[in-house]
């Protein structure tokens, strides 16, 4: 008869404890002044986990605030889109339509294709510039 060698593993209390990817996202999210959106992308990179946008999403589906009362103001998230402007990104007709509802009740608006321009509108966290216009064009006389 053979001896069978014994595999050493280690106990669940010996492992490391997880942490919660989702408050760090919250916080960022707190943090958006009213009148102002971010991108999922965004709110990843500032809580510390980049390359997590859908993390993000997961996080802010989880609150269930069907009010839109929520202390986390998850309305002014937004998935990101070219030339820098962001949209509703939210499948559900509803949702998505409450997010917008509650987006326009703060000031912002949005063009006739949906999107939110991040040049008049966009937060990229506390110690960023405010966004500023592109400068115009002067007139020939």
């Amino acid at each position: 008869m053979k001896a069978r060698a014994r595999i050493s593993r280690a106990e669940p209390a010996d492992a490391v404890e997880p942490v919660s990817w989702w408050e760090d996202f919250y916080r960022v999210v707190r943090r958006i002044p009213r009148g102002r959106v971010t991108t999922y992308g965004v709110v990843a990179a500032l809580g510390g986990h980049p390359r997590s946008a859908r993390h993000v999403g997961f996080a802010l589906a989880a609150l269930k605030d069907p009010d839109g009362n929520s202390r986390v103001p998850w309305q002014r998230v937004l998935g990101s889109r070219p030339r820098n402007r962001a949209a509703v990104t939210i499948k559900d007709p509803i949702s998505g339509a409450l997010q917008r509802a509650l987006l326009e009740s703060e000031g912002v608006t949005f063009d006739a294709r949906g999107n939110v321009s991040l040049d008049r509108f966009g937060w990229a966290g506390l110690g960023a510039k405010k966004p500023t216009a592109a400068p115009r064009k002067r007139a020939r006389a």
